[in-house]
């Protein structure tokens, strides 16, 4: 693993989602020993397909999190803020055990914010940023 000193300032992580390319951005980008993960929806991006379940979507929107992360060299241990975004506040506390997994022991900064998202179909939108973990050697 390269020692975040010794990387280069700014990388792009790409997903493969069609929004990327669509769109024009990054699923995460890394800057130095810092990783900001884009807003995170719970689409199959390999498929492109989307649960009509809140929870299912929370779930999908970690694993896509989750693997980002990791090609960053991080965990959702090195998580400092999460962002959470949902157009029904409802919606929220049926995620809460499927997010507790993951950020339960960590304890990031944490928003959640009421709004619309760019497909009706998206219950759930999550965004982080995290901390790279200095390494040995």
């Amino acid at each position: 693993m390269i020692h975040p000193s010794d990387a280069p300032r700014r990388r792009a992580i790409l997903s493969g989602s069609e929004f990327e390319e669509r769109i024009g951005y990054a699923r995460a980008v890394i800057d130095g020993d810092r990783v900001h993960v884009s807003g995170t929806t719970g689409f199959d991006y390999t498929t492109m397909t989307i649960s009509d379940d809140v929870v299912e979507q929370a779930e999908q929107c970690l694993r896509t999190i989750g693997a980002a992360l990791a090609e960053a060299g991080c965990t959702f241990a090195d998580v400092v803020r999460v962002r959470y975004l949902l157009p029904d506040r409802a919606d929220f506390e049926p995620c809460w055990p499927v997010l507790r997994r993951c950020f339960g022991e960590v304890r990031p900064a944490a928003t959640m914010m009421v709004c619309g998202l760019a497909d009706p179909r998206m219950r759930i939108e999550i965004e982080v940023d995290a901390r790279r973990p200095a390494t040995a050697g």
